[in-house]
C-alpha cells in the first residue's frame, strides 16, 4: 500500500483520489473548498479543508511522510507552481503536478517536479491501451515502465488459487484486488488461497512487459 496526498479536488483530483483509495492505497484529500472535501470524505482515507498555499499547513499535515503528493489542479498556474515548489522543499519523495502548457511544464521541471501529467492527453493514451488489448479493461500509467491495470482473468487461471498460479514468481506482478465475475464484490489484497473464477477481473500492478504476458 502506498500513501498519497491529493491537493485540489476538481474533477481530475476527485476522480484520482477516489480511484487510488479504491485500489487500496492510503489517500489524504486536501482542498480549500469545504463542499468538495465533504463530497469526497467517504471515498478516501482522510479529507481536510485547508489552504495548501500555506507552508505551515503542508507541514502540519505531514506531507513529507507521504510516498506521493499530487498537485491535481492547473487552472491557477501560480498556485500550482508554488505548492509544487513547497512540496519539494519539504522533502516529499515523489511530487506529481498537473500541467497546463509547454511553458508551465518547463517551470515545473525547473523547480523539481518528479512527474507532470496532462489528464486529457493521458486519457487518450489509456483509451489506446484499452482498445489495443482484448483483455485490458482499464489502465493507469504510473511511470514509463510500470502500470496499474484492471484485466480480465486469463481463462487458464479459472479454478486455481493465487498461490497455485504463483503470480508474483511466475509473472512478476502483484494482484491488488479482485472483482468477482458478477461485479458485486471486490476483494482488496486477496489472500493467497483465493480461488479465481472465470469472469473475474484482476487489478494488478507490475512492469508493462510483464502485464502484457497475461493476454
Amino acid at each position: 500500500m502506498e500513501s498519497f496526498v491529493v491537493i485540489g479536488l476538481g474533477r481530475f483530483g476527485m476522480t484520482l483520489a477516489r480511484e487510488l483509495y479504491r485500489l487500496g492505497h492510503e489517500v489524504l484529500a486536501v482542498d480549500k473548498d469545504e463542499e468538495a472535501v465533504h463530497r469526497v470524505s467517504d471515498s478516501v482515507s482522510h479529507a481536510i479543508t485547508a489552504d495548501a498555499r500555506d507552508e505551515q499547513v503542508l507541514k502540519s499535515i505531514g506531507v513529507r511522510n507521504f510516498d506521493h503528493a499530487v498537485v491535481a489542479f492547473a487552472d491557477n498556474i501560480q498556485d500550482n507552481i508554488l505548492i509544487t515548489l513547497m512540496l519539494k522543499e519539504l522533502g516529499v519523495k515523489n511530487v506529481i503536478a498537473k500541467g497546463n502548457d509547454d511553458l508551465h511544464v518547463k517551470v515545473l521541471k525547473r523547480i523539481g517536479a518528479d512527474r507532470i501529467v496532462f489528464p486529457e492527453a493521458d486519457m487518450g493514451a489509456r483509451f489506446a491501451q484499452m482498445v489495443a488489448s482484448n483483455n485490458i479493461i482499464d489502465y493507469i500509467d504510473i511511470s514509463e515502465d510500470y502500470s496499474i491495470v484492471e484485466v480480465a482473468a486469463p481463462d487458464r487461471w479459472g479454478g486455481k488459487s493465487i498461490r497455485q498460479i504463483d503470480v508474483r514468481a511466475r509473472y512478476g506482478i502483484n494482484i491488488l484486488a479482485v472483482k468477482t465475475h458478477n461485479g458485486e464484490t471486490i476483494h482488496v489484497s486477496p489472500e493467497p488461497d483465493y480461488v479465481i473464477r472465470r469472469g473475474d477481473a484482476l487489478v494488478v500492478i507490475g512492469a508493462n512487459d510483464d502485464i502484457k504476458k497475461l493476454g
